[in-house]
């Protein structure tokens, strides 16, 4: 069965309001700067993130938090095996949809990789989370505390009023059973997208951002920019108390860029200046390990893609583009080793 299509329209938002650290200076990038090399990705429409165990896995995205499953569906061949750069894959997938936001699960039921290394910090580059938007931190943080999720911070915080690009955010990182990093956030009146402000009764409203760890932001900015096309809306350098008990990361100083494409979540670069403890990109992660996510993005134009990331020294995981569920697929690797899946966009 193949995967129903979507397509999700967010506003911008700076970084000072997604990434939820203590601003220090703020900018925006220069418009001549985000010249795309190649045909610009149209959304980005979510992630891919490999499970031990599935049914353990729907169960927490499910009862501990509002995801509802659209679809459930078992993938192999070899289309699969070249999408994945697994040989032999057979996967459980379920696609699971929280507000306008979309997420997939797979476990590896056959050639399954390492499992999440336990000694992982949340400044290694194989950090990645979903930053999910509640609107009651207090009521949020409580559902999670009732179900005894495993902190990353040791509490939600709130960044400070003398913080005036980012005052009255608050926030909280915690895990998922196989160790994911996941975040709570919540945004005041004055702050974020206005649909977070929208009236209603739901707790949880969607998926704000994903946030990638990387290793150089000018690095991560000629592939994430450069050469796929997304634009950079946002930036800032952040620190203080609130940033490292956020975190879990003691002296933590980041240097963080937003990037969008016209629809869907925005992809935050997560430089730490500050400690540089943090290990690199594995160049032998592989989409079976369950520390491994895709960001899964749409693309108006995959041969001019395609055609780009081959003049650049590509890190592809697919030989080129390839054939499945009735649409062409690319995956590749950006410099910090983070999975990056991009299908033909769907209009």
């Amino acid at each position: 069965m193949s995967a129903p299509r979507w397509t999700v329209a967010i506003a911008w938002v700076p970084v000072a309001l997604g990434a939820l650290g203590v601003v220090a200076t703020a900018r925006i990038e220069d418009a001549s700067a985000n010249a795309p090399h190649a045909a610009p990705i149209a959304r980005v429409t979510g992630v891919a993130i490999t499970v031990e165990d599935l049914e353990r896995s729907l169960d927490f995205y499910t009862r501990v938090l509002p995801f509802t499953v659209v679809d459930r569906r078992t993938e192999s061949g070899p289309a699969v095996e070249y999408r994945e750069g697994v040989f032999g894959a057979r996967l459980e997938v379920a696609a699971l949809v929280l507000g306008r936001e979309r997420i997939e699960l797979r476990q590896f039921v056959a050639a399954s990789g390492r499992p999440f290394p336990i000694e992982a910090k949340p400044n290694d580059a194989l950090f990645q989370h979903v930053a999910i938007v509640v609107r009651d931190m207090d009521a949020a943080y409580a559902l999670l505390e009732r179900h005894g999720v495993i902190h990353a911070s040791n509490e939600p915080r709130t960044l400070p009023e003398w913080n005036t690009n980012a005052a009255g955010i608050s926030a909280f990182y915690f895990r998922d059973p196989d160790l994911h990093w996941l975040e709570l956030i919540h945004f005041p009146p004055d702050k974020g997208d206005p649909r977070w402000h929208e009236t209603g009764d739901a707790l949880f409203l969607g998926i704000d951002h994903t946030a990638i760890v990387v290793d150089d932001t000018e690095t991560a900015l000629a592939f994430w920019r450069d050469t796929l096309g997304l634009r950079v809306v946002g930036g800032s350098e952040n620190y203080g108390i609130e940033q490292e008990h956020l975190n879990g990361v003691f002296g933590a100083r980041l240097r963080i860029t937003t990037l969008r494409a016209d629809e869907g979540i925005g992809v935050e670069l997560l430089d730490y200046l500050s400690p540089c403890d943090g290990a690199l990109g594995e160049r032998d992660r592989r989409a079976n390990d369950v520390a491994h996510w895709w960001t899964q993005l749409e693309a108006r134009d995959l041969a001019a893609i395609e055609g780009v990331t081959k003049a650049r020294a590509p890190r592809w995981v697919s030989p080129g583009g390839i054939d499945l569920d009735a649409t062409r697929v690319f995956t590749m690797r950006d410099p910090d080793a983070h999975g990056v899946a991009i299908r033909m966009a769907s209009d």
